[in-house]
C-alpha cells in the first residue's frame, strides 16, 4: 500500500512540475510579445513623427565684405535658399520662422512681445496667416526674421504648406494650462515635418505665469508629458510667458546660436515651479 501512495505522490509531482513548466513558458512568450508590441509601438510613433538630420551652420557676412552669407558647403541653410541681398544691404540675413499650435494659447501675444507694438502695427494679416517681421544686429551682421503665424482654426491648415516652406526653425506651441492643447502639439509637428524636414523643432509651452498657479502635481503631469513630446520631436523645451517676458528673447536667441554656431549656450532648467528649459 505504501509504496502504491509513493508512486502516486511521484506522479502527482511530475505532473505539477510539467504544468509550472507549461505555466513558465507560457508568461515567457507573453511577456516577449507584450515587450516586442510595445517596442514596435515606440518604434512607430517616433517613426511617424521624423528624424531630421543634423544641420550645417551658418556664417555671418560681415558689413564690410559684400558678399552673401554662405553656409558651409553652398549657399543654403537645411537645403533652403538664404535671401541675402548683394548690394547695400549685403549684410542682411533673411530668415523665416513657422509658428504653429491651436487657438487662443497665446502665440500671438508672444510674437507681438518679441517684435513689438510698432512691428505689430505693420504685420502682414491675411485669412489664417499672420506675418511679423524684426530686424535686429548679430555680431556686425543684420538678421530679419520674418515670422509667420499660423491660426489654430481648421479652416487655417491650408497654410501651414506655405508657411512651413523654407522655415529654418518651426515653433510648436501650446498654453501650460490647457493640456487639450498640449496633446495637439504632436498633430501640429506632424503636419509641420510633412512640409520641411530640416527646420529646428521648437516646443514652447505659453501662459507659464498662470501655469505656476495649478497644484504641484497637475504641473508635474504637465512638465513630464511636455518633456516626453519634446524628446520624441527631438525638439528643445521652453515654458514662457509674454505677459512677464519669461523665455521669449531667450528662445529667439537660442535659434541664431543654432544657426550660426554662437558661442551662447541656454542652460538646463528642470526645477519645479521655474520655466523649464529642456533639451
Amino acid at each position: 500500500m505504501a509504496k502504491i501512495i509513493g508512486k502516486s505522490r511521484r506522479k502527482t509531482t511530475q505532473v505539477c512540475h510539467k504544468m509550472v513548466h507549461h505555466v513558465n513558458l507560457n508568461c515567457n512568450l507573453f511577456h516577449r510579445v507584450s515587450f516586442l508590441g510595445r517596442f514596435i509601438w515606440d518604434r512607430i510613433f517616433l517613426c511617424s513623427l521624423g528624424t531630421p538630420s543634423p544641420a550645417p551652420y551658418l556664417r555671418l557676412p560681415l558689413r564690410s565684405n559684400p558678399s552673401t552669407a554662405t553656409v558651409h558647403g553652398g549657399s543654403s541653410l537645411h537645403g533652403h535658399p538664404i535671401t541675402t541681398p548683394s548690394d547695400s544691404d549685403s549684410d542682411l540675413v533673411n530668415l523665416k520662422i513657422s509658428l504653429l499650435g491651436d487657438c487662443h494659447i497665446g502665440k500671438t501675444s508672444f510674437l507681438i512681445k518679441y517684435v513689438g507694438d510698432e512691428q505689430e502695427k505693420r504685420s502682414l494679416q491675411m485669412k489664417g496667416l499672420n506675418l511679423m517681421d524684426k530686424t535686429l544686429s548679430v555680431q556686425g551682421a543684420r538678421i530679419s526674421f520674418s515670422i509667420w503665424d499660423v491660426a489654430g482654426d481648421t479652416g487655417s491648415v491650408h497654410q501651414i504648406p506655405m508657411a512651413c516652406k523654407d522655415s529654418v526653425a518651426i515653433l510648436i506651441m501650446f498654453d501650460l494650462t490647457n493640456r487639450c492643447t498640449l496633446n495637439s502639439v504632436v498633430g501640429w509637428y506632424s503636419k509641420a515635418r510633412k512640409w520641411n524636414q530640416t527646420a529646428i523643432p521648437i516646443l514652447i509651452g505659453t501662459k507659464f505665469d498662470d501655469f505656476v498657479t495649478l497644484p504641484p502635481d497637475v504641473q508635474w503631469t504637465i512638465v513630464t508629458q511636455a518633456r516626453a513630446y519634446a524628446r520624441a520631436m527631438k525638439a528643445t523645451l521652453f515654458f514662457s510667458s509674454a505677459t512677464h517676458n519669461i523665455n521669449v528673447n531667450k528662445i529667439f536667441k537660442f535659434i541664431m546660436a543654432k544657426l550660426f554656431n554662437l558661442p551662447w549656450k541656454v542652460e538646463r532648467n528642470l526645477t519645479l515651479g521655474e520655466p523649464t528649459i529642456d533639451f
